[in-house]
């Protein structure tokens, strides 16, 4: 049995309520009373079995990691030294609103639809700090044809003064030039002490992505590795934070040490992948492509996260790489981040199970349940569709602000899909079917407050509402929920079918519909989250973390 990772509260930032889809309650601007409720993690590992080198290590990889952090600050607001903190508040309140604003990377609430927490600094701009403040979608899209790298991963784009068209793109490499040097100087030195020769040839690699904007390369050399103990995922990766076109990669970082032992348990599972493709719920053209079958799953506790990562609620597992070229070729890694996720499995998933879920079905609310539905979601990205079987390009590109909602909630539920396969094959033997399934209805009350403005927390919108509709739970009169099995595996295999169809078809107006028709809360689930909030249960985690914690320093 693992031990539970060390928590302790945050007693500064305080949390009376969580908006949601329709649900953000008027606050007022600059109250502390209204921010959301993090738990305090120390990023911890067992170091003992590492080399000395190994150890000599780890320091590099966080200096790399913290340009990361410094990065993703110009991605999602800009200066951070220009926040203002208004004047005449209390020391305790300034110094909430201080803390809070490094939590969320600037002065709107991730966890409550990025409501404005600071007065003055007005709506957070969908593109966050990608684009011009002042551009627009229609401004962007008469521009990209005639210049395709304005829409690239890695570029910023921002006006010329006059200039017709007037919008350029710089890529990364120059635009955080300064960081990127320092990062891969760092990387590289790294390297240097690096005893698993995959390992080094991936530092290297990720060191000249950086300074190059050519990431596919570190790529393949980081699916090449599987002996390494120490990890590093760094550089400009998810898209989430670009809500106006999900185009732009956020800069972001872990530093990471396996566990040996767990990952020796994960491993048989990355075999499966073609087997687990043909076996999706959906007709044939929609599951056409073949995965990768050099995929693996390895479980790790991180010591340090930083950038997008370490925004709003945390990550606890990872699915990489996202480029659909490299997937294909040699399918992706799945990352466990068991101390992560032990930590919000006992400080926020248990409590929120005790006040919501009957009685009677508590007893199979269960950590193993809880890693391998995280585990099986990571699987289930590699699996689908990740090219339009209508010509309409990539899925991602097709479906644009919806994407990152829709491939969340396919992960989601096509990961429980899969176990529920596997276990009617033998080949999942710890626990019953209730622990997953009862285990997963819990973890929508506890994603679902991540609000709209997290695709985790919309996809757990949709997920919910569809649900209900087919009859998978029923809600008692003293407000808690059954889960119904023979229900709930018949809706969790129309969902999965009905997002694969859609990824497929790449058809941006049904997707979005289909967004907008489910991805809402409505005034019962209100009331329960409301209730969550107010038995004070932590919305997520913020980190104690760095070389001091580790015991390096």
């Amino acid at each position: 049995m693992l031990k539970s990772t060390p928590i302790v509260v945050l007693a500064m930032i305080a949390v009376t309520t969580v908006a949601v889809s329709g649900f953000a309650q008027e606050r007022k601007v600059n109250d502390p009373a209204g921010l959301t409720k993090y738990a305090t993690v120390k990023l911890t590992a067992d170091l003992n079995h590492l080399s000395d080198n190994q150890r000599k290590m780890i320091p590099l990889l966080i200096e790399a990691a913290e340009q990361m952090d410094i990065a993703f600050w110009r991605q999602a607001y800009g200066n951070r030294e220009k926040i203002k903190f208004p004047e005449g508040l209390s020391d305790s309140a300034t110094a909430a609103l201080n803390r809070h604003s490094q939590i969320n990377y600037g002065p709107w609430e991730r966890l409550q639809e990025n409501r404005p927490f600071i007065s003055g600094v007005g709506e957070k701009p969908a593109g966050a700090n990608f684009y011009p403040k002042k551009m627009t979608k229609e401004e962007f899209e008469k521009q990209v044809a005639d210049n395709p790298d304005l829409k690239s991963l890695y570029t910023m784009v921002r006006y010329v003064k006059d200039k017709r068209p007037n919008l350029r793109a710089i890529p990364y490499n120059k635009y955080f030039k300064k960081q990127f040097s320092v990062a891969a100087e760092k990387l590289n030195a790294a390297a240097e002490l690096a005893e698993d020769e995959g390992f080094k040839t991936y530092l290297n690699a990720r060191a000249d992505a950086l300074l190059s904007n050519q990431y596919q390369p570190s790529d393949l050399a980081w699916m090449e590795m599987k002996t390494n103990k120490l990890d590093i995922v760094i550089g400009p990766i998810e898209n989430y934070e670009d809500q106006l076109f999900s185009y732009k990669a956020a800069c972001e970082a872990y530093v990471l040490v396996k566990d040996m032992s767990w990952s020796e348990r994960l491993s048989k599972y990355a075999a499966m992948l073609p087997e687990l493709q043909r076996g999706l719920p959906v007709e044939e053209k929609y599951k056409q492509e073949k995965p990768g079958t050099n995929s693996d799953l390895n479980a790790y506790d991180v010591v340090y996260y930083a950038g997008d990562c370490n925004s709003g609620s945390k990550t606890i597992a990872i699915n990489l790489p996202n480029d659909e070229e490299v997937q294909l070729k040699k399918g992706s890694r799945r990352l466990q981040l068991k101390n992560s996720m032990r930590a919000k499995f006992d400080q926020i998933l248990i409590p929120i199970a005790d006040l919501l879920l009957v009685p009677e079905q508590r007893k199979h609310i269960t950590f193993n349940a809880f890693f391998s539905n995280t585990m099986f979601h990571e699987v289930a990205h590699g699996l689908g569709i990740k090219n339009t079987i209508e010509g309409n390009g990539r899925v991602r590109e097709a479906l644009r602000e919806t994407s990152s909602a829709l491939e969340e909630g396919k992960a989601d539920v096509l990961g429980l899909y899969m176990v529920t396969k596997l276990m009617e094959q033998g080949e999942i033997t710890e626990g019953t079917l209730e622990d997953y399934y009862i285990t997963f209805m819990a973890g929508i009350f506890r994603s679902v407050r991540f609000g709209a403005s997290s695709a985790h927390g919309k996809a757990n919108m949709i997920r919910f509402n569809f649900f209900e509709k087919l009859g998978a739970f029923t809600r008692t009169d003293s407000g808690q929920y059954r889960v119904n099995m023979d229900k709930m595996k018949i809706a969790v295999k129309e969902l999965s079918g009905a997002i694969l169809k859609l990824q497929g078809d790449g058809d941006y107006t049904a997707a979005k519909t289909f967004a907008e028709k489910n991805g809402f809360v409505g005034e019962v689930l209100k009331a329960d989250l409301q209730r969550v909030n107010q038995r004070g249960i932590p919305t997520d985690i913020v980190f104690e973390q760095g070389l001091e914690t580790l015991g390096l320093k």
